[in-house]
């Protein structure tokens, strides 16, 4: 429930009130939406234009469904000021929501809420995922966590007006496309917790080198309070430059310590279990032994950030670990899929060369583990990776064969690369696209197998999974 009076939206909007409430009452909009499909009774619909819609288009179908108000560029709003609901006129109905998730963000700040950011090259969505189950068991019905992939400048403002207005954490993922985007983000929704999960090879093509990469993540860290804190890693030289002496720091570390010196929130001992893994977890001086419900190493570092962000909240290690053992993380990012006798690790939602790496880790790791009849890894194109981006691809390939990969399917305009580094390994199959190596797939994969599916999101990869059941791969609302 967006607590705010038609006035105080349409200033939020920097729009102007064509029709109010028909009964004159002052209801609240339920929620935003910018999807007229999914428009349901009580919700503010946003007529946002797009690359190959203008959505002011569909006010009126919104309205059909039950909405309580429209925000759309003076061009449609006369059309549907007699409709007898809300209509708000806004020179841009993108900014406008924005806005509103602005102003709202303020509301709920003012009401005691606090709000951690969550960014970084790799991780991200996971972090939140771990974080919003450390903190669900604290805080119950009163926490609000970003769903799926809603991070973007249109993602973020939607989950705010999600939140309702005795929220007391939220957690949001903040992506970036380039320079400039998480200041936005920030502006938006003004964290007094930032999370840098890592910095890594992603986005080189849009935004330079490594450094850059680290200034854009680091607009976080400038957006912070006085006062405020951030969590990064112990080992990341490149967001050094960015740390200011007026916002605590944490830094993080799945080993005891770094270059000599203790994390803040480290990782003394782990030990995997049958579905789970016990983490001894130090933070400071606080000591606590912790089951989390994951397998994944690489998830270890994004649940100590996790824990970093917690503790910069002002909870302890203990009050922590009563949600790590219900960790369960968004759809394409790693889940695991019996079918047919093979295991299938479904984590075809994005990758980069850190995200690689890890995964092939994992693979190998949950093949040993299994005594698996061969290990299958389908890897598709990562994108925006700029000059280098044939060197990215052999080095995974290369990393592939010391993981002991049998077979690999390579998909995209890179799978060449992906097999120069792969070698004489095992059996190789290059296609061009996700549909023939879902083909391939269907034909090669047997029983006792362990497959890997990873890839850059804009392949399709999801495709592959739904060779084997229709069901697997469905992507996440948003």
């Amino acid at each position: 429930m967006i607590e705010l009076t038609t006035e105080e939206i349409a200033a939020a909007c920097a729009g102007r009130v064509v029709a109010g409430p028909p009964d004159g009452s002052e209801q609240h909009p339920a929620r935003a939406t910018v999807d007229s499909r999914a428009a349901a009774p009580g919700d503010l619909f946003f007529g946002i234009a797009g690359e190959r819609a203008d959505g002011g288009r569909f006010a009126e179908r919104a309205i059909e469904s039950g909405a309580w108000g429209v925000v759309v560029t003076p061009e449609h709003a006369g059309g549907v000021a007699g409709s007898g609901t809300v209509v708000i006129e806004a020179a841009d109905p993108g900014a406008a929501l924005a806005g509103l998730a602005r102003r709202w963000a303020q509301e709920l700040a003012a009401r005691g809420a606090r709000t951690v950011g969550i960014t970084g090259s790799v991780g991200k969505t996971s972090t939140k995922d771990i974080l919003a189950a450390l903190l669900l068991p604290l805080y119950g019905e009163h926490l609000h966590a970003s769903a799926a992939n809603f991070n973007t400048e249109i993602g973020l403002p939607l989950t705010l007006l999600e939140a309702s207005g005795d929220t007391r954490v939220l957690v949001l993922e903040m992506a970036m496309r380039g320079m400039g985007q998480i200041h936005e983000l920030a502006q938006i929704a003004r964290p007094q917790v930032g999370v840098i999960t890592n910095i890594g090879p992603v986005h080189l093509e849009l935004v330079g080198p490594i450094e850059r990469v680290a200034e854009a993540k680091a607009e976080l860290i400038a957006e912070l309070p006085n006062g405020g804190a951030c969590v990064v890693p112990a080992a990341e030289e490149a967001l050094r430059p960015h740390l200011r002496s007026d916002v605590r720091v944490l830094t993080f570390a799945a080993q005891p310590s770094v270059a000599g010196a203790a994390a803040d929130i480290r990782a003394l001992s782990a030990e995997m279990r049958e579905g789970s893994m016990r983490v001894e977890v130090a933070a400071g001086a606080e000591r606590a032994t912790i089951d989390f419900g994951f397998t994944q190493m690489h998830n270890l570092a994004n649940a100590l950030a996790a824990i970093g962000a917690g503790h910069a909240l002002g909870h302890s290690l203990e009050e922590m670990a009563e949600g790590a053992s219900k960790i369960s993380f968004s759809s394409l990012r790693g889940e695991q899929l019996e079918l047919d006798g093979a295991l299938i690790i479904n984590d075809c939602y994005n990758a980069n060369p850190i995200s690689m790496r890890a995964a092939l880790e994992h693979l190998a790791s949950v093949a040993d583990a299994r005594d698996a009849r061969r290990r299958v890894a389908v890897l598709g194109d990562m994108k925006e990776l700029g000059e280098a981006e044939k060197a990215f691809h052999r080095e995974a390939g290369e990393q592939a064969a010391a993981a002991g990969v049998d077979v690999l399917i390579a998909v995209g305009d890179l799978a060449e690369a992906y097999a120069e580094g792969y070698g004489p390994q095992g059996e190789t199959h290059v296609v061009r696209d996700s549909g023939a190596a879902a083909t391939e797939f269907r034909d090669l994969v047997e029983a006792g197998d362990v497959v890997l599916i990873k890839g850059s999101r804009s392949v399709g990869l999801e495709r592959v999974a739904q060779a084997l059941d229709p069901a697997a791969g469905e992507l996440p609302d948003g």
